[in-house]
């Protein structure tokens, strides 16, 4: 017995819960339908008895005795005429024929489908016929007005012929009532196998049911509860519980992938806290080292400023003093001297707006562009006005932003437009805006000397100037300042690669900032600034 339970268990154990699924559906159709099978024939025999003895046996018992009755009065009309000779006394006798044809004419359609019954309907007719070719009709045939002669005559034999019809009616309607009693049984029997067969369904489609029940819970229900449960002890944190496989084949091989995968998180977890740890030591080191870029920021600005004002002032007083008073030679060092303390201290500003950019800045608000562009202009007047240029711009818009950094954007490339002009040739420039979804696009035109192809990246790196100090005054600084302020607030920028008649700058800003994690003090060093000196030949 426990040999042969090991394999009928092995084999068990490999269904999947669709083929579970499958043989329990099939196994319980099957059962139903037979059920319903069964149902069905005992509710078609219970309409059928309940027909036979609705619509036969009980009518055909009925109109035997109404039969009976008619011919009952054939015979007292015609045993009353017989004695009194009075035409009245033969209506019962007529009515009694019309009745006797009709009555017989229904017992022979109920009676259509029973040979005993239409032998017995038969064997009246014939006693019938009998009693009115001896009696009925030859007394009926009498003269009107006086007794018959035949009545008293034929008294003996029309008693004994009516007799022998009794006997046949008697003989019909006990046969009609047996059957009727029988088929009344039956259907007493077949109503009551219906409620058994009913109530044997009924408890069937329980027991169907609880099983039913009872075989998800063992077989879904459970061993997802069970994964549910190790899932969320997993989930807070306990990643060495193992998930223990229950169920069906397919559940079983879906909770080894899911603790395979436990596994595997676990490996990169380990992985990913090592890396972490890692991280944070790199962190730590660049917090160190931007710390330190912001003491140099703050000696740059503080420390380096005094000591160059001093060399810019004594080279200068130098150069009013004995200017012209040394020979040639002397006199050009000390405008090196001065040019180059100058472009320090240039350099050194321009390197801390820079610096600042994403950094330090106000409150993001809403900024007017149009107020922005007049600014722009109104602060650029004196070179606009030395060299005639023409600005024209199109409806800007308003944007949530650091109005001194848009600011700081505008003026540098308009700024650069302006410086990088063609000679003889007034500047014309203008700045277009529209909508792309959630951005705002613009470029700023000019038809200046242009940007050749190869320099299109190269300008937006801080210090990478194309031309000489001596052709084009600047740090280098100013399209890598534009570049950081559009990049902190979510935008694009770059050279136009299709303009060829001058130059364009297009970029892109965002309605709204994206929010960010702010930036360390150095962290975005790489990305905006003023456009001063970035424009090529």
């Amino acid at each position: 017995m426990s040999g042969s339970a090991g394999p009928r268990a092995g084999r068990f154990s490999t269904w999947t819960t669709r083929r579970w699924l499958r043989v329990g559906v099939s196994a319980s159709l099957t059962v139903l339908t037979l059920l319903g099978l069964t149902g069905a024939w005992v509710l078609g025999r219970t309409a059928s008895l309940s027909d036979d003895l609705v619509n036969v046996r009980s009518p055909a018992l009925s109109t035997a005795f109404r039969l009976e009755s008619a011919l009952l009065n054939q015979e007292t009309g015609i045993r009353g005429y017989g004695l009194t000779g009075a035409s009245e006394t033969l209506d019962p006798y007529r009515q009694g024929l019309a009745d006797q044809a009709t009555y017989t004419a229904r017992l022979q359609e109920l009676l259509r489908g029973d040979p005993d019954g239409l032998r017995d309907l038969q064997a009246v007719q014939e006693a019938s016929e009998r009693w009115q070719e001896r009696i009925a009709r030859p007394i009926a045939a009498a003269p009107v007005g006086s007794p018959s002669p035949l009545a008293t005559g034929r008294a003996t034999e029309g008693k004994e012929t009516f007799d022998a019809l009794r006997g046949a009616l008697g003989g019909q309607q006990e046969r009609l009532r047996t059957e009727r009693t029988r088929a009344a049984a039956d259907l007493a029997d077949t109503m009551t196998l219906r409620n058994w067969v009913f109530t044997a369904i009924a408890a069937v489609i329980a027991a169907l049911a609880v099983l039913v029940f009872e075989a998800l819970r063992r077989g879904i229900t459970s061993p997802l509860e069970q994964l549910g449960r190790d899932a969320r002890i997993i989930a807070d944190g306990d990643f060495e519980h193992p998930i223990t496989p229950t169920g069906p084949a397919d559940l079983r091989r879906l909770s080894s992938e899911i603790d395979f995968m436990r596994r595997r998180l676990v490996r990169e977890l380990a992985f990913t806290e090592e890396a972490r740890r890692r991280l944070d030591a790199q962190s730590a080191e660049l917090h160190r080292s931007n710390a330190e870029l912001e003491q140099f920021a703050y000696v740059a600005s503080h420390d380096l400023q005094e000591p160059l004002r001093k060399v810019s002032s004594f080279t200068q007083l130098l150069q009013r003093r004995y200017g012209g008073q040394l020979d040639d030679r002397a006199d050009q060092y000390i405008d090196y001297a001065v040019d180059g303390a100058n472009r320090m201290q240039v350099l050194i500003n321009d390197l801390l707006d820079f610096s600042r950019v994403g950094r330090v800045h106000r409150e993001l608000e809403s900024v007017d562009l149009e107020d922005v562009h007049e600014r722009t202009l109104s602060s650029l007047s004196v070179s606009i006005e030395e060299t005639a240029a023409s600005i024209t711009h199109d409806p800007l818009p308003s944007l949530t932003a650091d109005s001194t950094q848009l600011g700081m954007l505008w003026q540098n490339l308009i700024g650069n437009a302006l410086k990088f002009h063609r000679p003889d040739t007034a500047p014309r420039i203008h700045v277009s805006a529209e909508r792309d979804g959630e951005l705002w696009r613009f470029a700023v035109t000019d038809n200046g000397i242009g940007i050749a192809p190869e320099y299109a990246e190269k300008v937006f790196v801080i210090f990478q100037r194309l031309h000489t100090k001596d052709a084009y005054k600047g740090s280098g600084i100013g399209l890598a300042m534009c570049k950081k302020i559009v990049e902190f607030h979510g935008g694009t920028i770059a050279v136009d690669p299709d303009h060829d008649d001058g130059a364009r700058i297009t970029f892109t800003l965002a309605s709204t900032r994206p929010v960010t994690e702010g930036p360390s003090a150095l962290s975005t060093m790489p990305a905006v600034t003023r456009a001063d000196e970035e424009q090529a030949p």
